[in-house]
């Protein structure tokens, strides 16, 4: 069994190679800096020792996607397990733990749990958008004995159950960090725009990569999926991710793209669907085409180009409200090449406003 790099620059490469396979880790970076595809070949490293490796992630849209680049590196015999930290956790406590009121777990009936059971033999961690899960499952994996590796941003939540990375290492324990740098998945122009709702200290440094800047698009009522068919049918080779804020939305926009354009075989996940509903549960995600998803199932994700059709159902919003900026960086560093922003109405809405006409944003 080997291991296949992928579309690597020497710094990621740097990273992974000098990673010890003991110990815990923590990773952090930008958007774009290339953690998701770092957290499958570490999975795949630690695997080559000879004990598998669980791939976690809070999202099972993103879990998804993980599993796809695992098959596509992987090893044969299926030494890296992708799964949902719920999942994960659910499986070894042997049922559904009780449920706390964040809608994570009751930890400390987890904590009683490792304390009866001890320290797992070999257990193997790699988290992939660790921010995302709580501080109390860092300390879990601490008591399992895991060797963990994280890679996060915590200038990317979108969750109110989350994780500084302080809060990952001190939880962890010893813990050895490092930063990643570099932005390899946006253009400058993408990447200026969503510098614009940055909440961090400092801001990355942009990519050198150029691009169209982004668009703002005022449409009728309904008339976002006339964007999403014209954007389709100009490049039937690209992705296109459509984020919208309500699942009502998103069936909306799913019913009409079926009926007035079936050709087009767009794709919508939901969270909320059960498991016989396999259709919005289960995506193709290497396909191109149309995706739509909630703003709470973007993160890790990329597409070559991104729609963000309801920016005015934020009008009512603070528009300096940091959870509003990081929504929308998380959200706008989706795309690879292009950037497409709408709302309905007469006014534009007022998020949008601030950033302003120009070379950041293109009416």
């Amino acid at each position: 069994m080997t291991l296949t790099y992928l579309d690597l620059v020497p710094e990621q490469r740097a990273c992974l190679e000098g990673l010890p396979f003991d110990g815990n880790h923590l990773i952090s970076g930008p958007p774009g800096s290339g953690k998701s595809l770092l957290a499958v070949q570490r999975a795949i490293m630690l695997a080559l020792t000879g004990t598998p490796a669980v791939l976690l992630t809070r999202s099972n849209l993103l879990r998804q996607s993980l599993a796809a680049t695992v098959h596509a590196l992987g090893p044969a015999d299926r030494g890296v397990r992708v799964a949902t930290a719920h999942a994960w956790l659910t499986e070894w406590y042997g049922g559904q733990p009780p449920r706390g009121t964040d809608g994570w777990f009751h930890w400390p009936a987890l904590y009683d749990r490792a304390g009866e059971t001890g320290p797992v033999p070999g257990l193997t961690l790699v988290v992939d958008e660790g921010q995302d899960l709580p501080p109390e499952f860092y300390r879990l994996c601490r008591l399992l004995g895991a060797r963990t590796t994280v890679f996060a941003d915590e200038c990317q939540r979108l969750t109110d159950a989350n994780s500084t990375l302080t809060e990952i290492a001190g939880r962890l324990g010893r813990c050895t960090r490092l930063a990643l740098e570099g932005n390899h998945r946006n253009t400058r122009q993408i990447a200026s725009f969503a510098a614009h709702f940055h909440t961090g200290v400092g801001l990355p440094a942009l990519p050198e990569r150029e691009g169209p800047p982004p668009r703002l698009h005022r449409l009728p009522h309904g008339g976002a999926a006339d964007l999403l068919i014209l954007l389709a049918r100009r490049r039937p080779q690209q992705s296109i991710g459509v984020i919208v804020n309500s699942t009502q939305v998103q069936f909306s926009l799913f019913g009409s793209l079926e009926r007035r354009a079936p050709r087009l075989k767009p794709q919508l996940y939901t969270s909320r669907a059960r498991a016989a509903q396999s259709r919005y549960r289960t995506l193709d995600l290497v396909r191109p085409g149309i995706v739509l998803v909630h703003r709470a199932s973007a993160k890790g994700l990329g597409f070559d180009t991104v729609v963000i059709p309801d920016t005015h159902t934020d009008a009512a919003v603070d528009p300096t409200s940091a959870a509003l900026r990081m929504t929308y960086y998380v959200l706008a560093t989706r795309a690879r090449h292009e950037l497409h922003l709408a709302y309905e109405g007469e006014a534009e809405p007022s998020l949008c406003a601030q950033v302003g006409p120009g070379d950041l944003l293109r009416g």
